[in-house]
């Protein structure tokens, strides 16, 4: 029984339902209405790097910053292009 992401065409509310059937109209639980488009969803996963613990809970370590002080977009060194 998988959960999906939902928007309601008449409100604009964006939702999660769990889904028995694939035939299932979710409802808005905004405004009841079943005007609802299914979103695309993101999944996450581990791409390398990490400790063991990181890889446990199925989550990415943080990258770390340049030396530069980050790429010309920021001077973070966490932003998606810094990799």
């Amino acid at each position: 029984m998988p959960i999906f992401e939902y928007v309601c065409k008449k409100c604009k509310n964006q939702f999660e339902e769990l889904v028995f059937s694939q035939d299932e109209q979710a409802v808005c639980p905004s405004c009841g209405s079943t005007k609802t488009a299914k979103l695309m969803s993101c999944c996450r996963g581990k791409m390398g790097g990490g400790s063991d613990s990181d890889a446990a809970l199925g989550q990415a370590s943080a990258p770390s910053a340049p030396s530069g002080g980050g790429c010309a977009g920021c001077s973070g060194g966490s932003c998606s292009t810094c990799h």
